[in-house]
C-alpha cells in the first residue's frame, strides 16, 4: 500500500514523500512538491507494480521485446546450434505478436492473452496447436526475459514467471500400427527427399529424436562397431545407439554415396548444415494416409515396439536416454503380457513342489 508523508523543511518549504510497500516487491519512494502529484504517482506506480509494468531501469522503456529477442538469438541461440530450432520458431512468433512493445509494457497479462491465442490455432501444415505447445512457446519467451533480467539488467523481473502453466494432457502414446508403418515407409521411399526413408528408419529403429538423427555427423557413426554415438543429447549425457538389421544395412549403403562436402550424414543442399525434412515429412504423411502423427511419435513407436517385444521399462529408458523410469511408465501397459509371463515363470518355479 502507498503512504504519503508531509514534510516541512527548515525554510518552511513543504514536500510530500510517497512510499509504496507491496509484498514481494522492493519498496518504492519518491518526493513531490504538490500533494496531487504525489497521489497521482502513487496510484499509477502501485497499479503498474501489480500489473508487472513498473521497472526502475530506464532500459525497460528504451528497449523493445524485439530488441531482447534479437540479442538473445545472437548471444544465446547461436551457441545451441541445431537444438534451438523450436526456440527460434517460438521467438519468431512472439516477435511478430508483441515484438513492438517496450519491455516495460510486456506484462504478465499481455503474455497470457497472446499465449492463449495459440490454442486452437493451426500451423502451416494445418495442425491444431494445444496447451502443451502453448506452454512451450511461453517457456521460450521466459528464458529470453530471464536473461534480460539476470544478465543484461534490462528489466527487474521476468513477467512470464507469474504466468500459470496451462494444464497439459497426459503424455500420449501414439505409435504406428503395422499397416500405418508399412504405408509410411513406402511413402518415404518415393519421396522427393531421397534421405527421408533412412531418416525415418533410424528414428524407428533407435528411438532417436528428430534433431539427433538430422544432426548426425559421420565421425559419430561407427559401422564396424554397429553403433552411433550421440555426444550432444537433450539431457546432456553421451548416448550410444545400436545399429542393427535393416537400419545397419541402409546406413552401409548410404555411406557408399555420402557427400564429401559435408560432415553431416544428412546435409542440406544449400549449406553445411542438417537438411530440413518438414515438407517432405508432411507430404509423406498425407500420401500414406497417416493422421494425428508427429515425427516425435516415431520415438514413441520405437519405445512401444520394445515394450511389446519384451523389453523392461529400465531397458526402454536406457535405449531412449531417460535418466529415470518416470518418462517410460507410459509404455508399461504395453509390456503387461511380458510381465505376466515373468510372474507366471516365477510362480511355476517357487510353487512347483506344491502342485
Amino acid at each position: 500500500m502507498a503512504s504519503i508523508e508531509k514534510r516541512t523543511t527548515g525554510g518552511g518549504e513543504v514536500a510530500y514523500r510517497v512510499k509504496i510497500r507491496l509484498r514481494g516487491f522492493p519498496t518504492q519512494t519518491a518526493t513531490f512538491e504538490r500533494l496531487t502529484d504525489a497521489k497521482k504517482w502513487a496510484q499509477h506506480t502501485e497499479a503498474a507494480i501489480r500489473e508487472g509494468r513498473y521497472f526502475k531501469s530506464s532500459q525497460a522503456k528504451k528497449r523493445t521485446l524485439a530488441d531482447a529477442i534479437a540479442r538473445y538469438e545472437k548471444e544465446i541461440l547461436t551457441r545451441k546450434g541445431n537444438k534451438a530450432v523450436n526456440a527460434r520458431q517460438h521467438l519468431r512468433w512472439w516477435k511478430e505478436a508483441i515484438g513492438a512493445y517496450t519491455l516495460a509494457d510486456v506484462t504478465t497479462a499481455l503474455i497470457v492473452e497472446h499465449r492463449n491465442k495459440l490454442i486452437g490455432s493451426t500451423n502451416k501444415y494445418g495442425r491444431e496447436l494445444g496447451a502443451s505447445t502453448a506452454n512451450r512457446y511461453a517457456a521460450s519467451l521466459s528464458h529470453v526475459l530471464s536473461v534480460a533480467t539476470d544478465q543484461w539488467e534490462w528489466i527487474d523481473s521476468n513477467p512470464v514467471s507469474r504466468v500459470k502453466k496451462l494444464k497439459e494432457p497426459r503424455g500420449r502414446v501414439r505409435f504406428l500400427s503395422d499397416e500405418e508403418r508399412s504405408n509410411l515407409l513406402a511413402a518415404c521411399k518415393t519421396s522427393d527427399n531421397t534421405h527421408l526413408y533412412l531418416v525415418v528408419v533410424l528414428a524407428l529403429s533407435t528411438g532417436a529424436r528428430k534433431m539427433e538423427v538430422l544432426g548426425l555427423k559421420w565421425k559419430d557413426v561407427d559401422l564396424k562397431r554397429q553403433a552411433i554415438v550421440l555426444h550432444d543429447t537433450k539431457n546432456g549425457e553421451r548416448r550410444v545407439l545400436p545399429l542393427q538389421g535393416h537400419a545397419l544395412e541402409c546406413m552401409k549403403a548410404h555411406a557408399k554415396v555420402r557427400s564429401l562436402h559435408s560432415e553431416y550424414v544428412f546435409p542440406s543442399d544449400v549449406k553445411n548444415q542438417p537438411m530440413d525434412i518438414r515438407t517432405a515429412w508432411e507430404n509423406a504423411m498425407i500420401s500414406a494416409g497417416v493422421h494425428d502423427f508427429r515425427f516425435h511419435d516415431l520415438r514413441h513407436s520405437a519405445a512401444s515396439y520394445l515394450a511389446m517385444n519384451g523389453a523392461s521399462l529400465a531397458e526402454i529408458a536406457e535405449v531412449l536416454g531417460h535418466k529415470t523410469l518416470a518418462m517410460v511408465k507410459r509404455y508399461a501397459h504395453l509390456s503387461e503380457a511380458h510381465t505376466s509371463k515373468v510372474v507366471a515363470r516365477m510362480n511355476e518355479k517357487i510353487f512347483q513342489s506344491l502342485s
